[in-house]
């Protein structure tokens, strides 16, 4: 027989870190364009997937010495392997049963509805009948996350769960079961404290303007975001200051941007919920042992280190030594003095 603690407990054993169900009728108010029962009108559940970030993903960036643990391990494989995969399970355990199930990875990308801004992408979708949202509905996988009981959305829109504090990413299921729910969470989390604002990079989080919503009766509200800000903030600044590489690398390639390692939204909400001692999942030394290594400057001419000198030297290919300085005076189109565009689906 499938309930949701049968559920639950496959999930679990497949890979994720907590499970939370909501019933369909709990997007009742959802926009048009955001509400899942369009994609799956007789769906009766939505079962919401959460895998945790682990702490040591950030740990590289918080010491400036790797940056591909966070961007691949705890970015990139989360919602592109690891939820997809546990995906592919579940739904066929619940197909198993005779209910059909809709998988929803977190992909963030190929919605009619740009996910960075907010607005709508031009020329991308028509709606194929009249009565229809455009194609992709784009769900928001945070609210989801609420109304399955898991947690809040806290000050910087990140969701915080009593368990992993911001560290955790999120899949989606729809399925026709009708599975008993879990309760809206009711407990608080975020304290207000703007930890997460304050350490922005980019100040992408106001301190004064906040935004709020109802969904399922409950009235939430967050900190107003500025997304473009925000965009500019994972990619280590506005000029570069949490970005320690000399060329605009990561500037255009996907997950592989996130080299600021969320330094206000995860790093810092993290470690002042860790010193506070609500989460569940504890640690036996701090996260920041020391103060953060502090904010780059890249506006003087960069020139190779002595160590790199003497390896080319050595080598006798002092001619690479010369293209490598030329290489990081040009920026990602490969043309001195042009600015770099910016992406195309940021153009709306």
């Amino acid at each position: 027989m499938l309930t949701a603690e049968t559920v639950k407990r496959f999930a679990r054993e497949k890979g994720a870190d907590l499970v939370g169900i909501a019933p369909m009728s709990r997007w009742e108010g959802a926009p048009k364009q955001m509400d899942p029962r369009y994609i799956m009108p007789r769906a009766k559940s939505m079962i919401v997937l959460a895998f945790r970030i682990s702490r040591g993903d950030l740990r590289g960036i918080e010491e400036g010495t790797l940056y591909t643990t966070y961007s691949s391990m705890g970015y990139a494989a989360l919602n592109q392997i690891l939820g997809p995969m546990v995906l592919w399970q579940l739904s066929h355990f619940i197909e198993d049963h005779g209910y059909e199930t809709v998988s929803m990875l977190n992909a963030n990308g190929g919605e009619a509805i740009n996910p960075v801004t907010g607005n709508f992408r031009k020329n991308w979708s028509v709606p194929v009948t009249e009565d229809r949202p455009y194609p992709d509905v784009l769900v928001h996988f945070r609210l989801a996350a609420y109304l399955a009981g898991l947690g809040e959305i806290g000050y910087s829109k990140v969701f915080l769960t009593p368990e992993f504090g911001p560290r955790q990413r999120f899949a989606l299921a729809l399925t026709e079961a009708e599975l008993e729910p879990d309760p809206i969470f009711e407990g608080k989390i975020c304290d207000r404290c703007m930890l997460c604002a304050k350490h922005c990079s980019t100040g992408a989080i106001s301190t004064t303007e906040t935004v709020k919503t109802t969904v399922a009766g409950h009235e939430l509200e967050w900190g107003k975001l500025n997304p473009l800000a925000c965009e500019k903030g994972i990619q280590g600044g506005f000029n570069g200051e949490r970005n320690p590489f000399l060329q605009e690398y990561p500037r255009r390639y996907g997950y592989g941007r996130s080299i600021e390692g969320a330094c206000g939204c995860i790093r810092a909400c993290m470690e002042h919920l860790e010193k506070k001692g609500i989460l569940k999942n504890q640690f036996k030394t701090p996260f920041r042992e020391k103060k953060n290594w502090p904010d780059l400057d890249h506006s003087q001419p960069r020139t190779l280190t002595p160590d790199i000198v003497e390896n080319y030297e050595k080598t006798g290919k002092i001619e690479d030594a010369e293209a490598y300085i030329t290489y990081n005076k040009v920026d990602n189109f490969g043309t001195a003095g042009k600015k770099a565009a910016p992406p195309n689906d940021l153009i709306d």
